[in-house]
Formats: structure tokens, C-alpha cells, sequence
């Protein structure tokens, strides 16, 4: 999601960049990697996401960018446990099926490296007819979200990263981020109160994605993000 303006560069950022692209890269499969970079809204996924990109193109492999803002569900499903429902937020904000059966599928183990990248147009409320497309081997999905180790998606990744910054910070950020599209700060921060922000509490208590995560970077400090948690060396092991 647009509106706010890009972190600016540090040393300490580009390091974690790089860091985190070493660690990607040294994943074998026979298949392609499947990347999710997970937090809550406001934590900054699309932007590690995209700069993250950017670095590992240079190794040569194909980057896939998708995000799970193209798989939202229609208006109508979206909001039919009401506007200012948390479980609505939760439970019915995108369709999960697609992601499955457009991306992640088709980019894992037996999988026919055939995907689509989107599906839908929340803005709009309309479908989105997207090319197939066809990955090459050892491509690298990169794919930023919210909720993406909910239980149906969980078993699907290959890494699981998580953007650890605390509620205070990010609903701060959302806020100016979504009054650039328009409307008053306090109707934007009641949204937040009443349907993000217990909504994406609810996934902290069902799934427990600090946990659940293999890379959990704090993100409070955009200029200087570290890890918090660090699986083991994913190249030790040559996985299938």
C-alpha cells in the first residue's frame, strides 16, 4: 500500500538486507522458494519486501513479488460479519484459496511452476485477470502480507519472516498512510481500535507468529532493524 514516504538508506539496514538475502539464497530446493514476509499493517513488509528484491536480482535468479493485497476477497465477503468486526478482519479479508492455488501450489513440490501474481482489486471491488506465468526452477518468491501463517498457509512456506514492531508505532504509520487516500485521521484511527487492531490480535492468539516464524527482525527503527530470532544456518540442510 502506497502514501508513505520509502525508509531512507542506513548502514544498519542495508547490512540486514544483505544478511537476510545470504540466508535466502543459501535455501536448495528442487523446487522454488517460497518467501513470506509476515506483520501486522504498518510494520513495513512491502518495503523490506521490495528493497529485499532488489538486492538478490543481482544474484542472477528470478524474483516472483507478490503480495497478499491482490487476493482480497470481494467487499461483500469482506464485510459480511459487519464493517467493524475483528473475526471479519481475520477470517474473511482475502481469499486464501487462491493463494494457494495461484502461488504457493504451483511453486512448491511437484508443483508446475505456473502461477498467477494477483487475483483481485480491493479498490475497485473487481477481479483481476492475471497473465500464468511460468517460474524457472530455483526462483524466489517473496510474498508480503498480513495473516500469512494463518493455519491454511502455514505449511506452505518454505521461510517464514516476521516484521516485529509494536501496535503504538505501526497504527501510527497506517494512519498517515491511509489519510493520503482521504478521510480524517480519527475516522482512520477508529477503524484501527474497533477492526484492525483486534482483528490482527486475534491472529497473534490463534497462531502465535513470533513463535511460529524462523526470522523475526524488529522493524520499530526503519533506519535500524536487527534480528530478534534467527533460525539455524537454512544452508546446513538440503532440503526437498
Amino acid at each position: 500500500m502506497g502514501g508513505v514516504r520509502s525508509p531512507e538508506s542506513s548502514e544498519a539496514r542495508e547490512r540486514l538486507l544483505q544478511q537476510l538475502g545470504e540466508r535466502i539464497l543459501k535455501i536448495t530446493l528442487n523446487h522454488p522458494t517460497r518467501v513470506a514476509i509476515d506483520g501486522v499493517d504498518g510494520s513495513g513488509k512491502t518495503f523490506i519486501a521490495d528493497e529485499l528484491a532488489k538486492k538478490l536480482r543481482a544474484s542472477g535468479r528470478q524474483i516472483i513479488r507478490v503480495s497478499v493485497d491482490k487476493f482480497h476477497n470481494p467487499r461483500i465477503v469482506r464485510y459480511q460479519k459487519g464493517r467493524s468486526s475483528p473475526e471479519g478482519y481475520y477470517a474473511d479479508s482475502f481469499n486464501n484459496t487462491l493463494v494457494i492455488e495461484n502461488v504457493l501450489r504451483p511453486l512448491g513440490p511437484n508443483g508446475d511452476r505456473k502461477f498467477k501474481s494477483a487475483a483481485f482489486d480491493y479498490k475497485n471491488d473487481t477481479e483481476i485477470i492475471a497473465p500464468v506465468e511460468t517460474a524457472e526452477p530455483n526462483a524466489i518468491l517473496l510474498m508480503d502480507g498480513i495473516f500469512l501463517q494463518r493455519p491454511e498457509l502455514a505449511d506452505y512456506w518454505d521461510l517464514k519472516i516476521l516484521l516485529d514492531v509494536d501496535f503504538e508505532h505501526t497504527v501510527a504509520r497506517a494512519v498517515k498512510r491511509d489519510a493520503s487516500f482521504g478521510g480524517s485521521e480519527q475516522e482512520i484511527e477508529k477503524v484501527y481500535d474497533e477492526r484492525y487492531v483486534p482483528g490482527q490480535r486475534l491472529y497473534f492468539e490463534k497462531v502465535d507468529p513470533k513463535a511460529a516464524a524462523d526470522i523475526v527482525i524488529d522493524n520499530t527503527d526503519f533506519k535500524n532493524p536487527r534480528f530478534v530470532k534467527d533460525i539455524a544456518d537454512p544452508g546446513a540442510t538440503t532440503r526437498h
